[in-house]
């Protein structure tokens, strides 16, 4: 997959995210302030917040979520071996079907990687 299919598919979900805020910008806030606090450094640090998002994002079989949690785990300073290995973990608890969306993360790592 290309870094502009990736975009594209993320540009897409953010498009829609938009539209939501707009119609229902009462709840968008209240989720984005919880989003704020969890993924904010505490006992964990974000880098490790994101690799337990990406995860959780594989089980779930969450395209968007994969795409935009490989991203923000990259741009916390997560290697590419650490990403895999959190994608890795997810398949050990969903076996298939989350074999086939480690496909996902890979194709993500791939793009993000083209991009610098």
């Amino acid at each position: 997959m290309s870094t502009a299919d990736v975009d594209t598919k993320m540009n897409e979900f953010f498009e829609y995210t938009a539209r939501f805020s707009q119609q229902f910008p009462e709840i968008a806030k209240n989720f984005m302030g919880l989003m704020g606090s969890v993924m904010e450094d505490g006992a964990l640090g974000a880098k490790e917040k994101e690799l337990i998002s990406l995860g959780i994002a594989v089980g779930l079989r969450c395209v968007p979520c994969i795409y935009a949690h490989t991203r923000a785990a990259l741009g916390q300073g997560a290697s590419r071996q650490e990403i895999m290995e959190a994608a890795s973990v997810a398949v050990l608890m969903q076996g298939g079907p989350g074999m086939a969306h480690v496909a996902e993360v890979m194709k993500a790592l791939d793009a993000f990687a083209e991009q610098g």
